[in-house]
C-alpha cells in the first residue's frame, strides 16, 4: 500500500504541482488549500507525511503545525513556504516540523526531507486530474451568539462591521486602536477578534502576538485594506486565524467567524 502525502497550500498552481510530483514518487496524494482542512484530512486519513505552507487562511500555519503534531506525532511535517524570517523557522522547528524549505523549493530537497516515508518511485495509476479536491464541510452557524471584538480606527468601518454582526446575531464591541484593544481584552476576553492591519500607534501586526498571548482562545480574524494581502497572510505564520480584505466580502466574513466560533482555539 502507497504511503499517504498531505499537501496543504492555497496556492493551486503550486498544490497541484507538488501533488503531481509526489504521485510519479510513489505516494497517495491528498490535497488541502487552507489549515482547517488539512487538519480534517489528517484526522481523517492519517498521512504519514504532510508538505505544509506556513501562510494560509484559516488556521495559520504554525497553529496547524501544532494542532497536526499534537494529533498525529508520527507524521512527518516539511514546511515549505516564500516568505520565512529566521523567527519563523525557528518557531516551525520548535514545533516539530522535519525541515522548512524555502520555495520555489527543490523537489529533489523535499524527497530527501520526506526520507523514510517516501517509497520507491512508480508511475501515477490514474492521471492526476482525476484526483478529487477536498472541500471544506459546510460550517453550521454558532449555537450561541459569539463575543466579537472589532478593532479599527475608521469609525465608519466600525459601524458597518458592528451593523452586520448584529443582524448575524454576535455581541460586538468595538475599540479605534490597537492599545485599546489590548485593555478591552484584558477586561473581557473575546471569541473573535477583527483586528485592522493597518492603524495609527500600535498596528494589527504589532497588536497580534500581545492579543494571542492574553486571549489565546480567540480567534484573530486580520482585516486588510489593500488588495495585496501579503502582510495578512504573514500575520497568519504567526497565530492569525484567517484574513479578509477590504471591501470586505460579508459572506466569507460571516463563514469564516462560524468557522472560528466552531473551531477552538489551542493554547500557547
Amino acid at each position: 500500500m502507497s504511503p499517504k502525502a498531505l499537501v496543504v497550500d492555497d496556492d493551486a498552481e503550486i498544490r497541484e504541482m507538488l501533488a503531481d510530483y509526489l504521485t510519479t514518487q510513489g505516494f497517495e496524494v491528498l490535497t488541502a488549500a487552507n489549515g482547517l482542512e488539512a487538519l480534517l484530512r489528517v484526522k481523517r486519513e492519517r498521512p504519514a507525511a504532510v508538505v505544509l505552507d506556513l501562510m494560509m487562511p484559516r488556521l495559520g500555519g504554525l497553529e496547524t503545525l501544532k494542532r497536526i503534531r499534537a494529533f498525529d506525532p508520527a507524521a512527518k511535517v516539511v514546511v515549505v513556504s516564500g516568505s520565512l524570517d529566521s523567527e519563523v523557522r525557528r518557531q516551525a522547528l520548535a514545533l516539530g516540523a522535519a525541515r522548512v524549505l524555502e520555495k520555489p523549493v527543490s523537489l529533489a530537497d523535499l524527497m530527501a526531507a520526506l526520507g523514510e516515508t517516501a517509497p520507491a518511485p512508480r508511475r501515477p495509476t490514474q492521471p492526476p486530474a482525476e484526483r478529487a479536491e477536498t472541500r471544506e464541510p459546510p460550517v453550521a452557524p454558532a449555537a450561541e451568539p459569539g463575543r466579537i471584538l472589532i478593532v479599527d480606527d475608521e469609525p465608519e468601518m466600525r459601524t458597518m462591521l458592528s451593523e452586520l454582526l448584529a443582524l448575524l446575531g454576535y455581541s460586538a464591541r468595538e475599540v479605534s486602536n490597537g492599545a485599546a484593544a489590548v485593555r478591552e481584552i484584558v477586561a473581557a476576553p473575546p471569541d473573535v477578534v477583527l483586528l485592522d492591519i493597518n492603524m495609527p500607534g500600535l498596528s494589527g501586526i504589532d497588536a497580534l502576538p500581545t492579543i494571542r498571548a492574553l486571549a489565546p482562545q480567540a480567534a484573530v480574524i486580520m482585516v486588510s485594506g489593500t488588495e495585496d494581502a501579503a502582510t495578512a497572510k504573514r500575520a497568519l505564520a504567526y497565530g492569525a486565524f484567517d484574513y479578509v480584505v477590504k471591501p470586505i466580502d460579508q459572506t466569507y466574513l460571516r463563514r469564516a467567524i462560524e468557522t472560528a466560533l466552531l473551531t477552538p482555539q489551542p493554547e500557547l
